[in-house]
């Protein structure tokens, strides 16, 4: 059982990364970045964490400057940002980082992907102020939503690129009227907009 806020989207899955960090093109110095970020989570107090952590370039991403997955505890960057330069890779570096930070100090409690505990995570690592969206020049995608659900309650709706696998509800409704628990209730069901 799933809940989604209406209008929530679930990023997709980054896809798997084929390069070495340390590769860079010959006119920029290399960098062990990996180095660089697990040496920023000892001196954020988790050296677990840091023995874990993996960092990789991905020439396959687009529009995304960075991802990171917390149950592999993989840094994925995008290689354009070498173009912006080491500071832009440093700062895309320690805002992914920080998702892994918030996350391992929330445990199994769910956080919010750019909520309090990842913007204290920010400010630790030193980067205050971050914002939850990066704003450089590279391409972006416009992936069609080809699938519509609307609550049967609060008639909110969602659009989604897939179709969802399992059942979900509104989470806003779940949380008025059953405690914040998953009730058939609120249960997205799919339309057609036309």
């Amino acid at each position: 059982m799933q809940l989604d806020l209406p209008l929530h989207l679930n990023p997709p899955p980054a896809p798997i990364p084929t390069q070495p960090l340390k590769t860079s093109p010959p006119d920029i110095p290399t960098i062990d970045w990996e180095k660089i970020a697990k040496d920023l989570l000892i001196h954020a107090g988790q050296p677990a964490l840091a023995d874990r952590l993996k960092v990789r370039w991905n020439p396959q991403m687009r529009s995304t400057a960075g991802t990171a997955q917390f149950a592999t505890a993989l840094i994925t960057l995008n290689p354009r940002l070498l173009l912006f330069g080491t500071a832009e890779v440093d700062r895309t570096l320690r805002h992914e980082l920080a998702h892994l930070l918030a996350q391992i100090r929330a445990g199994r409690r769910r956080i919010s992907p750019h909520g309090p505990e990842w913007k204290q995570a920010c400010v630790d690592l030193g980067i205050p102020n971050e914002s939850r969206c990066h704003h450089l020049s590279l391409p972006t995608r416009i992936i069609a939503r080809r699938h519509f659900y609307r609550c049967q309650n609060c008639l909110g709706i969602i659009s989604r690129v897939r179709p969802l696998k399992n059942k979900s509800a509104c989470l806003r409704c779940c949380r008025l009227l059953n405690s914040g628990r998953y009730d058939d209730r609120f249960r997205y069901r799919k339309f057609s907009p036309t």
